[in-house]
């Protein structure tokens, strides 16, 4: 009994086996469950990081493309903006020439000469009815084609000189019309040519107001207008001889109504005034643009024949007896006259480019900028030790 009883209190008590295996299983079970909340937490984090990652590059991609809209409807506003300017500045332009040479086409077509009288032996009057030597068609080439053949032909070359040198670094200001860029040589083209036409409208309208306020004879007056006194007599008749004659009708055989017009409008030469006007700023205009090295003397030859061309104009106009040796004279200076203001104080041919900045933005510029204004006289060497 003893023995028994003390082999039953050293034993250790033991679980049965299906209460082992119930908590080994729920044990296990619990392991597993923590481990899925485990995972199941760290993907919802992930998944979570993943839509916060989605929604922060799509609002960049937003803001990204809001900002591109801003700035093509701010290019769109600048390129628009750029176009009126153009087309106010045209706009302008045009109708400043229009206000010089519309009053040119009313006296053309309106204009009524004033009405001068005459001595029935004035010899001046005398003289035969000739076609002139220059026609219209040569003055409008002389006038129109020379002038803009000219300067598109030195605006283009100068332009393409400028490339080359400049090797694509250009930092000249460029121009954008309706997306497209104006090359330099057509701004340059429409400048010049614009320049030009103001002076000639100029020039021919102070011719016109001059040609219509004197109302001066041709000399082939008698010629065309075949005068017809009040009395029914003619400058044939010696009673009319040394008498100012005012109140007569042109009989006008075999002359137009254009000529009997024309008749009265000798003083000044509008063929003189023109021409002179087109070579002397032709003249002007390659002295300043041409800048080929080749040949010092191509440019002289070139004014010395544009010269030439305005010289024979003029006198063609006393030889075909269409001009007093003073209308050509006082139309060759009206020409010249605005040829010369026109290319000195209109035009930017003779203006020296400054290359001083506006406001020196560095100290470096300040200091160079009082070195230049500072520097010593021609000739005179400046040494240190």
């Amino acid at each position: 009994m003893s023995n028994e009883s003390s082999v039953s209190e050293t034993t250790p008590l033991r679980r049965p086996p299906s209460q082992l295996s119930a908590d080994t299983e729920a044990n296990v079970a619990d392991t597993r469950q923590s481990t899925v909340s485990v995972v199941n937490n760290n993907n919802h984090s992930n998944n979570n990081n993943h839509y916060s990652n989605l929604v922060e590059v799509r609002l960049q991609e937003a803001e990204e493309n809001q900002q591109q809209q801003q700035q093509q409807q701010q290019e769109q506003r600048e390129n628009m903006d750029t176009n009126k300017r153009i087309l106010c500045r045209v706009g302008l332009d045009i109708l400043i020439l229009l206000c010089v040479g519309f009053p040119i086409l009313l006296f053309f077509l309106l204009g009524d000469p004033y009405k001068r009288g005459f001595f029935c032996d004035d010899e001046s009057l005398k003289h035969p009815f000739h076609d002139s030597t220059v026609r219209n068609w040569m003055l409008y080439f002389i006038g129109v084609v020379i002038p803009v053949g000219v300067i598109l032909t030195v605006e283009v070359l100068i332009s393409r000189c400028k490339a080359k040198r400049d090797n694509g670094n250009a930092t000249s200001r460029r121009y954008v019309f309706m997306k497209y860029e104006l090359p330099d040589w057509l701004i340059e083209c429409y400048k010049k040519v614009g320049i030009y036409g103001f002076g000639a409208a100029v020039s021919q309208l102070t011719t016109d107001i001059a040609k219509y306020s004197i109302g001066r004879l041709r000399p082939h007056f008698i010629a065309v207008c075949q005068p017809i006194l009040a009395d029914g007599t003619t400058c044939n008749d010696a009673q009319n001889a040394g008498k100012y004659i005012q109140e007569f009708t042109c009989q006008g055989l075999g002359s137009s109504a254009r000529m009997l017009k024309e008749m009265r409008l000798s003083f000044p030469s509008g063929h003189s005034s023109f021409t002179f006007f087109a070579m002397v700023y032709m003249a002007l205009y390659l002295q300043a643009r041409m800048t080929w090295h080749g040949s010092k003397l191509l440019r002289h030859l070139l004014q010395f024949v544009f010269i030439m061309i305005a010289w024979y104009t003029a006198l063609s106009r006393v030889s075909d007896y269409k001009h007093h040796w003073s209308d050509v004279l006082a139309g060759a200076l009206i020409g010249s006259t605005c040829a010369l203001v026109v290319a000195n104080y209109v035009s930017d041919l003779f203006q020296t480019s400054s290359t001083k900045p506006y406001l020196p933005r560095t100290a470096q510029d300040m200091g160079a900028t009082t070195i230049t204004t500072q520097s010593p006289p021609l000739g005179i060497t400046v040494t240190t030790n």
